[in-house]
């Protein structure tokens, strides 16, 4: 049998981190874990409770309300996919959309909640044999996962990216208003002070601007293949 890993994918917005992770959770039997998507159901909630107004974050009143925040993931046999559940709820679609991606960026720079969903994640990740994507996984979260992947593309492309996949959930929006997004996501995710997005020292590096989904999958598939050998050899 296989040694399981823990893989850590980091980088930045719209760069297809979630898409890489759930194809290779789908393909190895691990379980997959979207951390931008619990940041994105804190987002909701706060946003669900008056708690963003006037663009402004209420920062004291959400920590304070953090005990009352329970995120899970569910498994959807219908679609064969992982779904986010906020306090009961399924919210999948709700933190997709664009009023939560404003802010999403500025709920994660609340150390308060960043320690929050930290913790869930570590407890999540005891028995390895997961694939989490997220900002600072191989950084903070489990800096002492066996395979970390940086993930980046040309800022262009990722906005078009964004744009297409909004579209697609026949979302009114404009190139202009992504293309904002992006960049705001960019700055705050690489400036904040709690944990900023960052390439680990020993993180592989795909810039996927030229490659395709399936290219960059049979590539991690191979490393996945090669580090879980190379367990196995050391614990005979």
């Amino acid at each position: 049998m296989l040694e399981k890993i823990i893989i850590a994918i980091d980088g930045y917005s719209s760069c297809g981190k979630s898409t890489l992770a759930k194809q290779l959770a789908n393909h190895l039997n691990y379980v997959y874990i979207d951390t931008g998507a619990m940041y994105r159901a804190v987002a909701l909630y706060a946003l669900e409770n008056g708690l963003i107004k006037d663009n402004y974050v209420m920062r004291d009143e959400l920590v304070a309300e953090l005990p009352q925040i329970n995120i899970i993931f569910k498994h959807n046999p219908q679609n064969n996919k992982s779904e986010t559940w906020l306090n009961g709820k399924n919210v999948e679609h709700e933190i997709r959309g664009l009023e939560v991606s404003r802010y999403v960026s500025f709920i994660s720079l609340i150390k308060e909640v960043r320690r929050k969903l930290v913790a869930l994640q570590r407890e999540m990740g005891k028995l390895k044999g997961i694939v989490m994507d997220g900002r600072d996984i191989g950084t903070a979260v489990f800096p002492g996962a066996e395979l970390k992947i940086f993930m980046t593309a040309d800022k262009d492309v990722r906005i078009k990216r964004r744009y297409d996949e909004l579209k697609r959930k026949q979302a009114h929006v404009s190139m202009d208003d992504v293309s904002e997004n992006i960049t705001t996501r960019d700055f705050e995710d690489t400036h904040r002070e709690e944990n900023p997005l960052r390439q680990a020292e020993d993180a592989r590096v795909i810039d996927n601007t030229d490659l395709s989904m399936d290219e960059q999958f049979k590539m991690v598939v191979e490393w996945v293949i090669e580090l879980e050998n190379k367990l196995k050899n050391a614990s005979v």
